[in-house]
Order: C-alpha cells, then sequence, then structure tokens
C-alpha cells in the first residue's frame, strides 16, 4: 500500500489536470456512493463532525474519506479540517493507497468549484472574490484561475481583516494581484466570481448585491442549519450543483429557501437545473447568457475525492487509476 503524504500530493498534482480528470470521470456512473456525519456540541462554543465519505467506482476503485471539522482548532494552531483517505482496489478489495485527507480534501473540494466554474461562470471575468481567508481559500484561488485566467484582480474579505490581508500578501507573492477588503457588499457589486469558504451560519452575501452576470461559488455550507447566501441570492439565480445526491440533503444552501419559497410565486425557478455530470455529459450546456447569475453549490461527495484520489495515485506512480 502506498502512502501518500501531503507534500508529496502537492507536488505531483496541479489544477488544470485534476479539473480535466473530474470532468472526464463524470462521464461515468457512479456504482454506489454514501456518508455518514456525526456531530458532538459542546457547552460552550461551534458543533465538532465527523464525517465519513464513502464510494464505489468500477474504473476507480473503491475508497473511504475520514474526516474531523473541529472549528476552533485554529486557535491551537491545527487545521479545522483533517482526515485521511483510504483507496482500495475494485477487483480484488486490496488497499492501494492512503493519502493525507486534509490535503485531498483542499485540492478535490477547489477543483469541484473550478469545474463549475468552467460551465458557469462568464467567458472572461476580471474579478474574483474570495469570501473567507481559511486554508481553503488559496487553493479555491488558484483552482478559479486555471480556468479562468483572464482574472486580473483577487478581492479577498474575512471577518477576521489581519487573515485577509494576510492572505492577500502570500497569494501576491505567487505573482496574482490580491489585496483585503473590509466592504463585502461594495466587493460582490464589483465581482465576476464570488467564491465563499466559510463556516457562517447566517447569510452573507446577499442577491441585492449580485450584478448581471455573477457567478456564485458557495462552498463553506455542510450542515442543515449553515448558509453563505440569502434567498434573495437563490431566487435570482440559476442553481447548479456539483451531485444531486450530496448537495441538498442534509446542507442548509438549498434546502432552507426551497422549503421557504415553496409555495412562493417564485417556486419554479428553485428547480435545480444540473449537476456535474449533466454538464460534462452534454445534458446541459451550462451558462447561456451574460446576464444571468449562476450559482454552483458545492456539495462535495466520496465520489469526489474517489476521483481526486485515483488521480494522485496516477501520478504518484501507483498503478492504472484513470
Amino acid at each position: 500500500m502506498k502512502m501518500i503524504e501531503a507534500g508529496a500530493m502537492a507536488r505531483v498534482s496541479d489544477f488544470p489536470s485534476l479539473v480535466a480528470r473530474l470532468e472526464e470521470a463524470h462521464r461515468q456512473d457512479m456504482d454506489a456512493m454514501d456518508d455518514l456525519l456525526l456531530s458532538q456540541l459542546p457547552e460552550t462554543g461551534p458543533a465538532s463532525y465527523f464525517l465519513l465519505r464513502a464510494a464505489w467506482q468500477s474504473r476507480l476503485g473503491v475508497g473511504a474519506k475520514l474526516v474531523t471539522v473541529f472549528p476552533e482548532n485554529p486557535s491551537r494552531g491545527l487545521p479545522s479540517v483533517q482526515g485521511i483517505y483510504l483507496l482500495f482496489d475494485a477487483a480484488d478489495g486490496r488497499p492501494r493507497a492512503c493519502l493525507d485527507g486534509t490535503e485531498l480534501t483542499y485540492w478535490k473540494t477547489a477543483a469541484d468549484s473550478a469545474l463549475g466554474a468552467k460551465y458557469l461562470a462568464p467567458p472572461r471575468p476580471s474579478v474574483l472574490l474570495m469570501v473567507g481567508a481559511g486554508a481553503m481559500a488559496p487553493h479555491l484561488i488558484r483552482a478559479h484561475l486555471s480556468v479562468r485566467p483572464s482574472l486580473a484582480s483577487v478581492l479577498i474579505w474575512n471577518r477576521t481583516a489581519e487573515r485577509a490581508f494576510r492572505l492577500a500578501e502570500s497569494i501576491r507573492a505567487e505573482g496574482v494581484p490580491a489585496e483585503s477588503v473590509t466592504g463585502l457588499a461594495e466587493a460582490a457589486g464589483h465581482a465576476d466570481i464570488i467564491s465563499c469558504a466559510t463556516m457562517a451560519t447566517s447569510p452573507l452575501i446577499h442577491g441585492e448585491w449580485l450584478r448581471p452576470g455573477t457567478h456564485l461559488d458557495l462552498v463553506g455550507a455542510y450542515t442543515p442549519a449553515m448558509r453563505e447566501a440569502d434567498d434573495e441570492a437563490v431566487r435570482r439565480s440559476r442553481i447548479f450543483v456539483d451531485s444531486r445526491l450530496t448537495a441538498i440533503h442534509p446542507i442548509g444552501e438549498l434546502a432552507i429557501p426551497i422549503l421557504r419559497l415553496a409555495s412562493a410565486p417564485v417556486a419554479a425557478r428553485m428547480n435545480l437545473l444540473a449537476d456535474h455530470f449533466d454538464l460534462c455529459r452534454g445534458r446541459h450546456p451550462g451558462r447561456q447568457s451574460a446576464d444571468e447569475i449562476t450559482l454552483f453549490k458545492n456539495g462535495g461527495g466520496g465520489h469526489l475525492d474517489l476521483m481526486t484520489a485515483a488521480f494522485v495515485l496516477d501520478r504518484a506512480g501507483g498503478g492504472n487509476a484513470e
């Protein structure tokens, strides 16, 4: 069994290749996938979570990611998300690889959003707004730049301004014009792509801020109580997800407004138009006009972890992953 640590994964991976591999893999059906989410609510502070995401695909293998989410870890000098990924051979069940689950999550999640942006973002956007400055944010910035190289400016907003400032410095060091901002509404009104990766439980992005043509990439919400965009943002948008099986329940981002607006006149617009399986197989064209507002909910899923793990193992010289 091959052991692939975070540094090795980063050395063999790049976003253009990974996005292309995810696009190719979505043209094949998944044999099975399922999730398990456990939570613990302390007397004070936010809840912590244990998540198991498993998937089986005869061309790629069988795999499961075991992840813990401890929101207060950054104050202890630790990542909020930590885990491992185990990949097994689909033909005989032998363990093929154990991968760093935290690094895998960064690459998988960012490439997932970038694949959405490839189909849904404006063809030549110039301004990316990154909402959130945690460990996921630099990967999302790099991934979006890989599919939309016309992006000439990156704005970064975070509840703690100092973290946004530090992230902007590190992104500028990579040769990308970036600056931290304090006015979220103003920044959202200037952005062509807005990517959100936060732990928000109430909406940060308001639909009234979005100008025609904006692409909204929502990454952070992963529980029934979490949201990053309000009802108006959902109402104004054409809605897409990475997987119909993982992006609605038990995630509050879309489930809450769908239930709240179910009897309203906008109910007809609440239908999900497509997921990655539809987009990558040509069953839906994605963005169809320059003025439409598109919303992509990144719900993740064991299938994406499996696709990414197989890609990394292949790049690391571990076998015949496709």
